[in-house]
């Protein structure tokens, strides 16, 4: 018994620790980090060299859902809440209808292709219709890819929130199948709208509840500071179960409390963090090996064909129409949608509900684990592999807003309203290049070449000091800006432009400098209050503002993207954007409705003035035609009598053109309404006249 024992342990470190090594090959090769722990767990199975014969499915999914409801949980606690307010409502239709929809496409494509019963076909698309959060979040926090707030912000707070949809449809179904209850009537119908009321309800009321217990125990009772991460941890599955058991969503409620745990202020919350860090991670590698353990490569071959074109359909049919009837409502770009649409990865939510079907024994459960798995194979390569150059490629891409930064957070004992942070002096930071350490930062400790320096003799902080200040949580970020290192394109005049300007600079003042013209109801407005105006809420380092002939740049924003750096372009620079020709914008159905609109009135007004204009020809032509008669009558008066001959000695006009003029007030109008068409046309044009200012933001939509 204890030789087993300690060959599982074994076989499980020995596991933990090559998923641990194989990242290092993951980060070189640019490879999808969870795909290479799911290959991991492939290997160690019985169809790999490694030959560990598991099928325990009930063990794997309890397994899978200690480790979900932790990635749920950290990834809430790093969410912060101006960033889910920035994207909560764009995430929410991702994360309930973006699921119907594409569990919708994705059932009936499997439907036709395995000649299943609907309701197996749509189980296996609820099974797929939720993108993974450790996937998406590894990506977009470890992964290096400098994104759009707005587009990053969707992304995570959809692949957190859309996991309830998806388990919701999953189990809804299942539970069909098993009952035999078919019927699609009003009844099912307006019980099953129900049931996601409640369960959706509870979840959000549990998450609420749950995580302000956790804030108020943790910040009332004194532990040692060991105890608190676990206490933490143990608190959100005692949440995640309690909600499921009275009906509600578990993984909801985790994420929910998650949040408000992570925005408001927590005792020991540093190391809180890194404690969550550490479990999550772990959390990740158990779960995809686990999964990889249980799956059978060699029975792939059987469903390959049909999963590999069910993988096509939702990666380049089912998503993208998914995201794009969501997305387009609120004003995102083509290529905004497009890389949504792209970045949709599966994972270890998909395989963890396709082993509901096995526990419940439905008859065509393991082709569906099977197929799920290629699914899930092939997002994770096709789509976790090329993120980056998809971001790139498509404009959406941005400077980081600082370099890195060496900090360490120190928690003081009962003190709420300030911490003591460390920082090592980068050489490229501002600080060690003059720049001032604000009068509210007060460094407590200077270390210099291992001494610690008198604060009165240190002088100025020289590269490689470390310093520990005692400042307010609220006041790290701007010690963060000032000790970080320069990016690699702070000082690139082509992204940042030429000059610096103070971005409380009239717009006026810059004009009479430079000599453009600026709009009357323009010169008073502020750098910062034009461009605001222009750019909305999405402001990101490097958009630009076009004025006349130069660029107006926004160099750097703050936390609540408030514009703190101003640059200007002397020249400017059109964005080159790559031209797609689906995923319609708001925009593009604006700018058709716009030209059908003016193209309707100047039908309208042509055939007006085309109706007034026959009406007074015939009116002339009648007047004409009755006074005819009356001249045969003077010529050839009644009684036979002979009419008075015509006097001749007036001459008689010369002869030439003939020129007609409007007859009546009338007629002169319908000769100036025919103007009138030309004049509307040039109105509707697309491109704006002369000094109105023209946005050139990479990726950035003007009507957001």
């Amino acid at each position: 018994m204890f030789e087993t024992l300690n060959l599982l342990i074994l076989i499980a470190a020995g596991l933990v620790a090559l998923s641990v090594f194989t990242s290092l090959v993951s980060f070189r090769v640019g490879a999808p980090l969870l795909l290479v722990f799911l290959l991991v767990g492939l290997a160690a199975g019985e169809d790999g060299p490694g030959g560990i014969a598991f099928s325990d499915t009930r063990a794997a999914y309890f397994i899978g859902s200690i480790a979900l409801t932790f990635i749920l949980f950290d990834s809430g606690f790093r969410t912060r809440l101006a960033t889910f307010r920035l994207a909560a409502a764009p995430a929410v239709a991702l994360a309930t209808l973006g699921v119907v929809l594409t569990a919708g496409v994705v059932g009936a494509a499997a439907h036709y292709l395995f000649g299943w019963a609907w309701t197996d076909g749509l189980l296996l698309g609820a099974i797929v219709g939720s993108t993974d959060a450790a996937a998406v979040f590894f990506l977009l926090r470890v992964g290096g890819v400098n994104l759009r707030e707005m587009i990053s912000a969707t992304l995570e707070v959809e692949s957190g929130s859309n996991d309830p949809m998806a388990i919701f449809l999953t189990v809804t179904l299942i539970g069909m199948i098993t009952a035999g209850s078919m019927e699609a009537d009003a009844a099912a119908g307006a019980e099953l709208i129900l049931e996601f009321v409640r369960q959706m309800g509870l979840g959000l009321l549990g998450g609420l509840a749950g995580g302000y217990a956790i804030v108020q125990i943790v910040n009332r009772i004194k532990l040692e500071a060991a105890l608190y991460p676990i206490l933490v941890l143990a608190l959100a599955l005692v949440l995640m179960t309690v909600t499921t058991l009275v009906g509600g969503s578990g993984f909801l409620a985790v994420y929910v409390a998650g949040i408000l745990c992570g925005n408001v202020r927590m005792r020991q919350q540093p190391s809180l963090k890194k404690f969550q860090g550490g479990t999550t991670w772990l959390s990740q590698i158990g779960m995809f090996v686990t999964l990889g353990l249980l799956a059978s490569p060699s029975q792939f071959g059987d469903v390959a064909l049909q999963g590999f074109g069910l993988a096509a359909v939702l990666i380049f049919l089912a998503r993208p129409f998914a995201v794009w009837l969501c997305l387009m409502p609120f004003g995102f770009s083509r290529s905004e949608i497009a890389f949504v649409s792209w970045v949709g990865l599966r994972g270890a939510v998909s395989i963890l509900l396709a082993i509901l079907p096995l526990i419940s024994g439905l008859p065509n459960a393991q082709e569906i684990f099977n197929v799920t798995f290629l699914i899930v194979l092939t997002s994770l390569v096709l789509q976790g592999w090329t993120i980056r150059p998809m971001a790139r490629w498509l404009k959406l891409t941005v400077p980081a807003r600082m370099g890195p930064v060496d900090r360490i957070e120190l928690e003081l004992p009962g003190g709420q309203d300030h911490e003591l942070v460390g920082y090592t002096v980068h050489p490229a930071s501002p600080v060690a290049r003059g720049e001032r350490i604000p009068r509210w930062a007060r460094p407590v400790v200077i270390l210099r070449d291992g001494r610690n320096i008198r604060l009165q003799k240190a002088g100025k902080p020289q590269p490689g000091d470390r310093l520990y200040i005692l400042a307010s949580p609220r006041q790290v970020p701007v010690l963060d800006t000032l000790f970080a290192a320069a990016t690699q394109e702070e000082n690139d005049p082509a992204l940042f432009g030429d000059f610096d300007l103070d971005p409380e600079t009239r717009l006026a003042e810059l004009g009479a400098l430079y000599g453009f013209h600026v709009n009357k109801a323009d010169a008073d407005l502020t750098l910062r209050a034009f461009m605001t105006r222009e750019l909305g809420d999405d402001v990101e380092p490097t958009d630009r503002v076009a004025y006349g002939d130069i660029d107006l740049v926004v160099r750097a924003i703050d936390d609540d993207h408030v514009i703190t750096a101003v640059g200007l372009a002397v020249e400017h620079v059109e964005p080159a954007e790559p031209t797609l020709p689906f995923f319609f914008s708001r925009e593009d159905f604006s700018k058709v409705a716009r030209r059908m609109a003016g193209r309707i009135r100047r039908n309208r007004a042509r055939a007006k003035v085309m109706a007034r204009r026959k009406s007074s020809y015939d009116r002339k032509d009648v007047s004409e035609t009755s006074s005819e008669p009356a001249s045969d009558d003077l010529q050839q008066p009644a009684g036979g009598e002979q009419a008075p001959a015509r006097d001749t000695s007036t001459p008689a006009p010369a002869a030439g053109p003939a020129v007609r003029r409007p007859a009546t007030a009338s007629a002169r109008q319908d000769d100036e309404e025919d103007e009138a068409p030309s004049e509307r046309q040039r109105e509707d044009r697309d491109d704006e006249p002369g000094d109105a200012p023209r946005l050139a933001a990479a990726g950035h939509d003007e009507t957001r």
